[in-house]
């Protein structure tokens, strides 16, 4: 891949960065002076002065200024202009990611006004938190691929089976048995995930757990990283935990159910056909 078409990619992808668009306000001043022109193309005061309010709005390692907004938009314009030359906008890449942008777009433009409404109250929160706690565990993980063959998944129950056997008859043998066979990074601190907020588990893993006490250990539980052996080390009460994270995670959930509702409107005018027997 051309180095052009990496440094394009990964401006493309900072999408919440003033620099990577340069406004054009909607309507130009009589007597508009041009700031600049680039191969023709004419910056206006106008334009350079929306753009610099707007890089104004972020935290930047260097300062500010006109003069440094200005050769920011003359940059872009000179990386667009070499950009269209090349014919970049038919690269498979370029337009997976144009794509991307007009997918997001079309969501903001139908969905902002319902998004900006949503509301989360602190009970809401609480009464998240009280089904999804936060919980410490460790855990002993017996790796496989992600797309695993049958051989690989009977090696890694079977010998999921028999430390989960040797736990039953020896449970403070956890650290031991953690640093021998769990192919995990925290093996050598015998498997501790510390704690964790119910999102960042697989879901099996955190079904498995909830509503056990400390010291339960369980028996092999599959997720899409393996088996695990998984030990409850600590359980967090709503006054030990930040609301602010439980009224995001809120806020997400109601933000997805408008977007579930959105495209279930939006399949009914679609012809989508499923054939079902590759979902196997």
């Amino acid at each position: 891949m051309k180095n052009s078409l990496m440094i394009f990619a990964l401006t493309f992808a900072v999408g919440s960065s003033a620099l990577a668009q340069t406004p054009a306000p909607a309507t130009k001043p009589a007597g508009d002076p041009v700031v600049a022109t680039v191969d023709g193309f004419e910056v206006k005061k106008s334009q350079l002065d929306q753009a610099y309010e707007q890089n104004l709005l972020f935290v930047s390692p260097k300062r500010v200024t006109r003069e440094s907004v200005l050769n920011d938009i003359i940059s872009r314009e000179i990386g667009l202009k070499k950009a269209k030359a090349e014919n970049l906008q038919d690269d498979p890449i370029v337009k997976a990611k144009m794509e991307d942008v007009l997918y997001h777009a079309k969501i903001s433009k139908d969905l902002e006004g319902k998004l900006k409404a949503i509301v989360v109250t602190d009970k809401e929160a609480e009464d998240y938190y009280r089904n999804h706690k936060e919980i410490r565990t460790a855990h002993i993980l017996f790796r496989m691929r992600a797309m695993p063959e049958k051989a690989e998944v009977d090696a890694a129950i079977k010998q999921a089976l028999i430390v989960s056997d040797e736990l039953k008859q020896k449970p403070q043998n956890w650290a031991e048995l953690a640093n021998k066979y769990s192919q995990s990074s925290n093996a050598a601190s015998a498997g501790d995930m510390g704690f964790q907020p119910a999102i960042n588990y697989a879901p099996e893993y955190y079904d498995h757990i909830k509503n056990k006490k400390v010291g339960y250990i369980s028996t092999p539980v599959k997720t899409q990283f393996g088996f695990h052996l998984i030990k409850v080390l600590g359980i967090r009460e709503w006054k030990d935990v930040d609301p602010a994270l439980y009224k995001k995670i809120v806020y997400d959930q109601k933000r997805d159910k408008i977007l579930e509702q959105y495209f279930s409107e939006l399949r009914k005018s679609a012809n989508v056909k499923i054939n079902k027997e590759f979902l196997k």
